[in-house]
């Protein structure tokens, strides 16, 4: 995967595009250097950024309040930051 990785003072920041209402949670491969990740949850309320943090999080054997949205938090196109190091991006290339 050609993912834009950034290594970063606290962890790592990575960007991430989200298929919200799909029909399960799953990582969907790399498009334009973002993570694509379908979620099932809709994108109302917040319900799809608390998905991406929990999918995250389990994807990388971290708490959910690891997984940070530094923007994009009304979009599909995410920058999220990790507070693990840079070396727990291989747990998502698997």
């Amino acid at each position: 995967m050609a993912v834009d990785w950034r290594d970063t003072e606290n962890g790592l920041t990575l960007r991430v595009r989200v298929q919200p209402r799909a029909s399960k949670d799953a990582l969907a491969g790399e498009r334009d250097g973002a993570l694509v990740v379908r979620l099932k949850a809709p994108p109302v309320d917040g319900a799809a950024n608390e998905a991406l943090a929990r999918f995250l999080g389990d994807a990388l054997e971290v708490a959910p309040s690891a997984v940070r949205i530094v923007s994009g938090a009304s979009g599909r196109n995410k920058l999220v930051a990790t507070s693990i190091p840079a070396t727990a991006r291989a747990r998502l290339a698997t």
